[in-house]
């Protein structure tokens, strides 16, 4: 299993699964990041977190503890 917390930033994915429970999921989802969808990393914060993507047409901030649940290809 590979997730958005381990792509490089240039790289384009395809969302398999978005996991985690409740609250924190709809959270995700209601960004955009939604199983099918595209997401391009456009680049990371010095420390590396949090990690800017492009999806949808749009630009989001994203911490990796969120983008560890997102499941890629």
């Amino acid at each position: 299993m590979k997730t958005l917390k381990e792509i490089k930033v240039g790289q384009t994915v395809k969302v398999v699964k978005v996991h985690g429970e409740g609250a924190i999921r709809r959270r995700i989802m209601d960004m955009g990041i939604t199983r099918g969808v595209e997401i391009y990393v456009r680049k990371m914060a010095p420390l590396g977190d949090p990690m800017e993507i492009f999806v949808r047409g749009y630009e989001l901030s994203l911490r990796k503890a969120d983008a560890e649940m997102v499941e890629v290809e």
